[in-house]
């Protein structure tokens, strides 16, 4: 899965002009984290037509960057997201970040992201969602 992020000074604005500018594409969203802290506002997010949304994205001149991440599904309980972020720690893989992007039947669909894709690949092999 790719998801896209962008990094903005402030701007109380963001979701909706970002929201607005995939909205007039017809590019639908398929996940969304939005957060104003401190001096920067961000916006990480999935779509259905990922290409577009990011060319789109960077042409109406939002800082767009896209990172592949990783979706795991885990029981949905205390302590599943400490058991596979302790993998990572154990094996000295660092998360960039961390998102639950669904919860439903008792479980629970989790985005990572991580500079080292391929081993963390292999890491969570047995609980990945293809």
């Amino acid at each position: 899965m790719k998801q896209i992020t962008i990094v903005a000074r402030r701007d109380l604005d963001l979701l909706a002009r970002v929201s607005q500018v995939l909205a007039d594409r017809g590019i639908n969203i398929t996940s969304l984290d939005s957060e104003n802290t401190g001096e920067h506002s961000i916006i990480v997010l999935t779509v259905e037509d990922y290409d577009e949304a990011l060319a789109v994205l960077r042409d109406e001149g939002f800082n767009a960057v896209s990172e592949d991440a990783i979706v795991v599904r885990l029981k949905d309980e205390p302590g599943a997201v400490a058991r596979v972020s302790r993998r990572f720690a154990e094996a000295a893989i660092p998360l960039r970040s961390v998102r639950i992007i669904e919860r439903s039947g008792g479980y629970g669909l989790v985005a990572l992201a991580t500079e080292r894709t391929k081993e963390a690949l292999e890491l969570v092999e047995d609980i990945r969602v293809s």
